[in-house]
């Protein structure tokens, strides 16, 4: 299965590794991106291994778990598009018109 991140994943990685470079850990969040796209690489295998998202409970919208962050995707017939990663505490909002991020 073909995987694809949106706009708006990638927002959310580039902020992370920002938000590293800040607290003078560079190191620790390319190794935390990373091993995202390594979790995220097993979804074209395994496309329903994450959980339903509970704010939403679709079953096209998943989630994988990388402490401390979730992974939120999409999952449809050929193709799983990545479309958040946020800190795991924070609830998920996605946009109404236009569906699943850039």
């Amino acid at each position: 299965m073909a995987i694809s991140v949106a706009e708006s994943a990638l927002r959310d990685l580039e902020e992370v590794q920002a938000w590293y470079v800040e607290q003078g850990a560079p190191e620790v969040g390319a190794r935390l991106v990373d091993e995202i796209f390594q979790r995220v690489e097993a979804l074209a295998n395994h496309p329903d291994m994450g959980r339903v998202v509970p704010e939403f409970d679709q079953s096209f919208l998943r989630e994988l778990i990388h402490p401390p962050f979730r992974i939120v995707y999409r999952r449809d017939t050929l193709r799983v598009r990545i479309v958040r990663v946020w800190r795991a505490e924070r609830l998920l909002h996605l946009p109404t018109a236009g569906g699943e991020g850039s």
